[in-house]
């Protein structure tokens, strides 16, 4: 089963990422404007914010397997629409659509393959997911380039619905009982907003991602905008320079997510987490030091390599820090404070690079990933050392963060829904600070106010 999903993965990212480069072209081709093109980015991650913030419990709740062939589906469609779409407005908006559908299933891949494939294959799984998903994003961008050189749109837009219709029909070969080991329990949806929020604060494995990799999105963001500026002009390289530097990157992304799980397998995850990181710090600044174009490139890969087998030590502690019932939004709550930081962080890294030029902003961004190496050996001091110790400790974090979850003020009885029967069950007063309090408060609150409109909604219709 894995190996359909695994197929449906490269598919899906092949298409994903050949659009990202058709989109931009066509939408710039029709309006000669940059304000277009940002507006068509913005379009593209801002669902996957407002899906993990607002969302994300319906990667718990709904079928895993049904959200990804439903977001497929959605994808065919947005593809299969826009040969006939003339309105830049029209494009974007579509584009949107298409981010929305992304938004659900990346979570529901990731939260599904723990109950896919066995507890000692999953780092290996994860590697051979990121591993096909850099290779896409290598590949993905140049094909399409290829194809609008012989082509309009119109053809690589029907080639990505069939790439997401290939992945789709895929997906619906995994029986839905496969991605789910736990039924999910509701208590109601803002309710289950906050608790992933919670969860991910409480749980020390997802906190540390959250702390460290939102640190490393800063460095990375200012390594992505400044990349342009380094080749063309700090280096004298051109547009071949570049490109060359792009080629690399994703020479060392596929590489270190691939050699991942022997490096995990050998040093446990917390030596290798911070590790990883350390080789970013190494790889970059040292690019930022270097006189040419064929210094930088094998620190690039260097650099890359490090960021790759990082970006697995992030899946296996969100993976293994959560229950499978709780899982969903705590990958969802994650991926949008990253995408939020990221966003943020590359406007400011902008302005930075027009001000003081990019040498100095690889440099602060190498300066950054070591503060981050130190950071993570500094949060993940609850990890023991020896790797065969490591899965007692991540499932107990995880089951102890989750169990904090059931206790709500003031105690008594709550109705929640497991599957399509509501249950009764018992919940302790909570022994929390104020700051879970705030969330329950909330939370409520929406309920409240939700609950309000449906009655009157009724009434209306009534």
């Amino acid at each position: 089963m894995f190996g359909l999903l695994f197929l449906a993965t490269a598919g899906s990212s092949f298409g994903t990422y050949l659009a990202a480069i058709v989109l931009t072209v066509d939408v710039y081709d029709r309006t000669g404007s940059g304000v277009w093109v940002a507006a068509l980015l913005i379009a593209d991650f801002l669902p996957i914010v407002l899906i993990g913030l607002l969302l994300g419990p319906l990667v718990d709740r709904l079928s895993r397997r049904g959200l990804m062939v439903v977001s497929d589906v959605v994808r065919v469609g947005v593809f299969v629409a826009l040969p006939f779409v003339d309105q830049p407005a029209v494009i974007v908006a579509l584009a949107g659509v298409a981010g929305i559908a992304t938004g659900f299933f990346r979570p529901a891949v990731y939260a599904g393959l723990p109950n896919l494939v066995p507890d000692e294959e999953l780092t290996n799984a994860n590697s051979l997911l990121q591993t096909v998903e850099t290779v896409a994003w290598m590949i993905g961008p140049v094909v399409g380039g290829l194809m609008l050189t012989t082509w309009s749109p119109s053809v690589p837009y029907v080639v990505n619905a069939a790439t997401f219709l290939m992945s789709a029909l895929l997906v619906a070969r995994i029986p839905d009982s496969r991605l789910r080991s736990e039924e999910s329990l509701t208590r109601g949806h803002w309710r289950d907003v906050a608790d992933g929020v919670r969860l991910v604060l409480t749980s020390a494995p997802l906190r540390t991602v959250l702390i460290v990799w939102n640190v490393v999105l800063l460095g990375s963001a200012a390594i992505n905008v400044a990349e342009v500026v380094f080749a063309k002009e700090t280096l004298d390289s051109g547009n071949i320079g570049f490109g060359v530097i792009v080629a690399a990157s994703g020479v060392g992304l596929a590489l270190g997510s691939y050699l991942a799980a022997p490096s995990l397998g050998s040093l446990g995850l917390r030596r290798h987490y911070a590790g990883s990181i350390a080789l970013m710090a190494v790889g970059w600044g040292g690019a930022a030091l270097s006189p040419t174009i064929w210094v930088v490139v094998p620190l690039v890969i260097v650099g890359a390599a490090g960021n790759g087998a990082a970006i697995i030590s992030n899946q296996l502690l969100v993976q293994r820090g959560a229950p499978d019932r709780y899982r969903g939004r705590a990958l969802a709550t994650i991926m949008s404070t990253n995408y939020a930081v990221l966003g943020l962080a590359m406007a400011a890294a902008g302005a930075l690079t027009d001000a003081f030029g990019a040498r100095w902003i690889w440099a602060v961004a190498g300066v950054v990933y070591a503060f981050a190496a130190v950071l993570t050996l500094v949060v993940t001091r609850w990890l023991p050392v020896a790797p065969a110790e490591e899965g007692e400790v991540l499932d107990a974090h995880a089951e102890e963060a989750a169990g904090a979850l059931v206790a709500v003020p003031g105690g008594a009885y709550a109705s929640a829904v497991i599957g399509p029967e509501p249950v009764e069950i018992h919940l302790e007063p909570a022994r929390d600070d104020s700051a879970r309090g705030g969330l329950d408060r909330i939370a409520s609150l929406l309920e409240e106010i939700e609950q309000r409109r449906e009655r009157e909604a009724r009434r209306t219709a009534t």
